[in-house]
């Protein structure tokens, strides 16, 4: 007896049955599922069956037929698979069966006119990318949201200053959240800012230059038409081989994943043992091992750090992408076809465990203070340099806090900087004691952290 033949799944995290939820959403990936990419190729040919109607370039009724009767939901999906392989593109397959479905001896005979493949696959993947670049901006809106309530909530909570993993000044919470923050606020200005160079309408026909339409003035009103059906921008010229603007929708995905992926180094490295100064949201199990049972790792921040690095890998393929040779690709253009899909899912999918990390991040006050003060005053090293500075010039003070700094680093654990400053006279003579100990209190050594941070909040308010 022959064994049955085992359904093939699929082979990437992205819509993995099991990791799927971790690396996407379901609203993402119906995006940019072949159902809805073949429903937008549907959706094209008919949106300029109408326009050519009323340019008069095929019958005025012929627009209305063909729409009335084209049908995503009723083809034939195997046979379009196969017939794709044969062909390599699926446009021309597609069109044979819508062909038949409109009525090939009617309205079939105006289906497609003068449009090529890439006429097609092109819009039918902007109108995919407008979808998605919602989707984007909603879930980017979650994470700023959280920020922002993060940001505010911590602006005076008083934290170590880290540069090169080392103690350098003291920060807050909310001046760390406000950074953070301050990207995802440009990344949703740039948003506003590329839809109309990168959402743009393809119709050239074969070389880009509308020729199967004349010369007259019915190609351009055509694709200016079909423009205003899909609601996309009307270019200035056939886009075929510039595809700049799809390549800056994948770079600016990139952009948002790499601010995300600092976001989640910095959680993963706070939520260590040795800082633990927070912890993503509990939820039983989240993050256990098989093993250890005492384990709670960061798997958000992972996952997000994860997406991230795809993200920059799916930049350099759309750049690659761009290096087209001539009127038509021999090749760079199906670079697209595997990066803008996945690059979106990933995108969200970051995004999603990002808002979840953040709404509901455990922050350990405690021990923010706590390792705040665990130098035992050497984070403010700066503060008393610069005071004494005014005394004996910053060279000189900087070589006598870099003395004290020696003997409290060499000196007995409980040494503190204060004890080896009020041991030198040269601070001692020219600074008081009341003041020194000022000066050595980390919480009261923030510049203007605070004041940022406010700007901050202002500014995603439009309060620039």
């Amino acid at each position: 007896m022959q064994t049955p033949r085992r359904h093939i799944g699929s082979i990437s995290a992205f819509d993995s049955v099991i990791f799927r939820n971790l690396f996407g959403t379901e609203e993402i990936r119906s995006v940019f599922s072949d159902e809805a990419y073949i429903s937008r190729c549907v959706e094209v040919e008919a949106a300029l069956a109408r326009a050519q109607s009323r340019v008069g370039v095929i019958p005025a009724d012929m627009g209305a037929a063909i729409t009335a009767k084209a049908s995503a939901s009723a083809l034939d999906m195997d046979r379009l698979r196969e017939e794709t392989d044969v062909v390599g593109y699926p446009i021309l397959p597609l069109v044979r069966q819508l062909n038949d479905m409109v009525g090939a001896e009617t309205a079939g005979k105006y289906l497609h006119w003068g449009a090529t493949t890439q006429d097609i696959m092109d819009t039918a993947v902007v109108l995919q990318m407008k979808a998605g670049l919602e989707v984007v901006e909603a879930k980017l809106a979650g994470v700023v949201a959280a920020l922002e309530r993060l940001a505010a909530e911590h602006r005076d909570t008083p934290m170590a200053g880290r540069t090169h993993l080392q103690h350098a000044l003291p920060v807050t919470l909310g001046y760390k959240a406000a950074v953070w923050l301050s990207g995802l606020q440009r990344h949703q200005q740039r948003l506003r800012e590329l839809r109309p160079r990168a959402l743009m309408v393809q119709y050239g026909g074969a070389a880009g230059t509308l020729a199967s339409l004349g010369d007259g003035p019915e190609g351009l009103a055509v694709r200016k038409e079909l423009a205003a059906e899909l609601a996309l921008e009307d270019p200035v010229i056939t886009w075929h081989v510039a595809r700049d603007g799809v390549a800056e929708v994948v770079n600016f995905l990139a952009l948002v994943g790499g601010t995300l992926g600092k976001i989640a180094l910095d959680l993963i490295i706070m939520s260590s043992n040795e800082l633990g100064e927070v912890a993503e949201p509990f939820v039983p199990h989240r993050g256990a091992s098989s093993t250890m049972p005492q384990k709670r790792n960061p798997i958000s921040s992972e996952v997000i750090l994860a997406a991230s690095k795809v993200l920059r890998s799916h930049a350099g393929l759309v750049l690659d992408g761009m290096v087209a040779d001539f009127e038509r690709a021999s090749g760079p253009w199906h670079l697209e076809w595997v990066a803008v899909p996945e690059a979106f899912v990933a995108a969200v999918g970051a995004l999603h465990q990002a808002e979840f990390a953040l709404a509901g991040l455990d922050v350990h006050a405690d021990n923010l203070a706590a390792n705040l003060r665990s130098t035992r005053g050497l984070i403010v090293g700066e503060a008393v340099m610069m005071r004494l500075a005014t005394h004996i010039g910053r060279q000189d003070a900087h070589d006598v806090v870099y003395q004290a700094c020696k003997e409290t680093i060499e000196g007995p654990a409980d040494g503190t900087l204060l004890a080896s400053l009020q041991r030198d006279p040269r601070v001692t003579d020219v600074i008081a004691v009341e003041e020194l100990e000022n000066l050595c209190d980390p919480t009261k050594y923030l510049g203007s952290a605070q004041k940022m941070v406010d700007q901050t909040l202002a500014y995603g308010k439009g309060g620039k």
